[in-house]
């Protein structure tokens, strides 16, 4: 038996359904739940019916108590199959005819009919009694027959099918009207049966027909009983239906224009079965069900594509967003310590030696905050930063919903909320996140330049000289205080003053000279320092902007434009 996933030629029908899956999927957490639900739900019952007969199709008798629907079906059948009285409601579970026994059972199982009864005749004969036998066809109300089948020939085609009458679907009793919203689910074709006294009912036109308007190619409204009305009457009865049906949105569909019948009178009753009997012949209405429930679903799902084209991740957001987490997470005070601690380091090797152990006495920044250690990527045991301040929190908050809402401009909701919400996925580690990439910073502010060591030989070298100086300036005086007779210490021909004395001079002098020229090369030094520390702890910060805030963001901007092309692949 044939399934309908086999036939070669439904190879759009397959990537309209597999769009719509993927679509489907994409949307797992974004779109509203319901539609979601809903589309499922088509899948499902796309995915079962394709692996069903396709030789046979499923028509289905609905209408409203007194509609004379269980009549009409037993009209078109030809035997008393439907209870038909009185008493209301009379149709209470689903009762089928079927023509073409094989291969029929399983689609008899999935719409979970029991009471079934296989026609006496064949399927080939069944099908050319619907037809009335020799009756041309007339292509345009269904689609288009087999090559088998021309303009102004006759039927010689066959098909299974499957007639089913159903209950009420106004029943009071709720199984029924369960047994009826399941039916026009599965069903391949719903003929609405309509009376000329509740034709207009809001019921079956805002619950039943309005819903499925997208429906019209497997859709036909009969009016039946039109024997209650004058001849003249039926025109006008029927226009009015079809002004009805056109409200429902189905002004654009061939089967929107109705047909007027009489089951007790016989009346069209030819008609109707020429009409089934093209359906069965064609065999492509389970297909074309299929197809209008997928347009169906992707429509629906089509409203939650956020309408627009995302402006996306541009250099500018991602610059901003990166200078606002530097300054939420505390990185210029610390670059500022950074820097005072390269000054201190520096002032203690190149300052002026007799004040250098006023320097020992001040903390070093870095120290305070445990990061004069290299931690070289290892993971933090200690806080080196204190908690982030409720303004540090509120900036970096902030600069999460500016790159958010730069990023998602253009497109509306689902999408652009859960944009703003890929955003902050990560906020909590952000914190954690940022004091890492301060902390695994190379600082190496106490590492001894090369100009250090010469400006600290020289200070030594000054302060030796000042030393000796002193030490014989002070033989001389503790010699003339004994009266111990010394040579006079010599003197330089270019300056009047002794040899010690000069000693203790340049050598002060050379001292405080350093230390001012190492001032000044610290100052030099300090601003090339911290420039360096700014921009290795600014790429340490663009890294995680990148892996908590930009990755995830541009994930959910792939992840709604595959949505889209999903959709878009889903089309006719």
């Amino acid at each position: 038996m044939a399934r309908l996933d086999k036939d070669s030629s439904l190879t759009a029908l397959s990537r309209k359904v597999e769009g719509v899956h993927a679509a489907w999927e994409l949307g797992q957490g974004r779109v509203d739940p319901q539609v979601l639900e809903d589309v499922q739900r088509i899948l499902e019952r796309t995915s079962s019916r394709r692996e069903l007969s396709a030789e046979h199709t499923v028509i289905g008798f609905f209408g409203a108590t007194g509609s004379g629907k269980s009549t009409l079906f037993n009209a078109v059948v030809g035997k008393e199959l439907a209870r038909s009285a009185t008493r209301r409601p009379t149709t209470s579970t689903a009762q089928a005819a079927v023509w073409g026994e094989a291969g029929s059972q399983e689609l008899l199982d999935w719409l979970q009919v029991k009471n079934a009864t296989v026609m006496d005749e064949s399927a080939e004969d069944a099908v050319e009694a619907l037809n009335s036998a020799q009756v041309p066809v007339k292509t345009g109300i269904w689609n288009k027959v087999k090559s088998s089948v021309g303009r102004g020939s006759t039927v010689t085609a066959h098909g299974g099918l499957i007639l089913l009458d159903l209950p009420d679907f106004d029943s009071i009793e709720a199984s029924n009207r369960a047994i009826v919203e399941r039916m026009v689910s599965m069903v391949d074709v719903l003929v609405w049966v309509v009376d000329p006294q509740k034709y207009a009912d809001a019921v079956i036109h805002d619950d039943f027909i309005a819903p499925l308007s997208q429906h019209g190619g497997v859709m036909l409204a009969v009016l039946n009983q039109a024997d209650r009305l004058e001849e003249a009457e039926i025109p006008h009865v029927l226009d009015s239906l079809k002004l009805l049906l056109a409200q429902d949105g189905l002004s654009g569909s061939l089967l929107a224009q109705p047909l007027a019948v009489s089951a007790r009178t016989g009346y069209n009753i030819n008609r109707l079965r020429e009409v089934l009997g093209r359906v069965a012949v064609e065999k492509s209405a389970a297909v074309s069900r299929i197809a209008a429930d997928i347009d169906s679903a992707r429509e629906n799902l089509q409203h939650h594509d956020g309408g627009g084209m995302p402006d996306g991740i541009t250099g500018t957001s991602t610059r901003t967003l990166e200078n606002k987490l530097y300054s939420a997470s505390g990185a210029p005070q610390v670059v500022k310590a950074a820097g005072d601690t390269y000054k201190l380091h520096a002032a203690q090797s190149t300052g002026w030696i007799p004040t250098r152990w006023l320097l020992s006495m001040r903390k070093d920044p870095l120290k305070r905050l445990h990061l004069h250690q290299d931690h070289d990527g290892e993971p933090i045991s200690k806080s080196s930063l204190p908690p982030q301040s409720a303004g540090q929190k509120a900036n970096m908050s902030s600069a999460l919903r500016g790159f958010a809402s730069m990023s998602s401009e253009g497109t509306g909701e689902p999408w652009s909320h859960s944009i703003r919400q890929a955003a902050r996925s990560r906020e909590d580690e952000l914190p954690n996140a940022l004091e890492r990439a301060i902390a695994t910073t190379h600082y190496r502010a106490e590492k001894k330049q090369w100009w250090w060591h010469l400006f600290n030989a020289i200070q030594w070298i000054g302060i030796i000289g000042a030393l000796v100086g002193l030490l014989w300036l002070t033989g001389l005086f503790v010699a003339q205080y004994f009266q111990i007779q010394l040579p006079e210490p010599p003197t330089v021909e270019e300056f009047p003053l002794p040899v010690p004395t000069l000693l203790v001079v340049t050598g002060l002098l050379l001292g405080v000279v350093i230390a001012m020229l190492g001032r000044l090369f610290t100052a030099v030094g300090h601003r090339m320092y911290a420039k360096k520390i700014e921009r290795q702890i600014f790429a340490n910060i663009s890294e995680v902007a990148q892996n908590y805030v930009v990755h995830p963001v541009r994930e959910e901007l792939d992840r709604r434009e595959r949505f889209v092309e999903a959709l878009d692949s889903a089309r006719d």
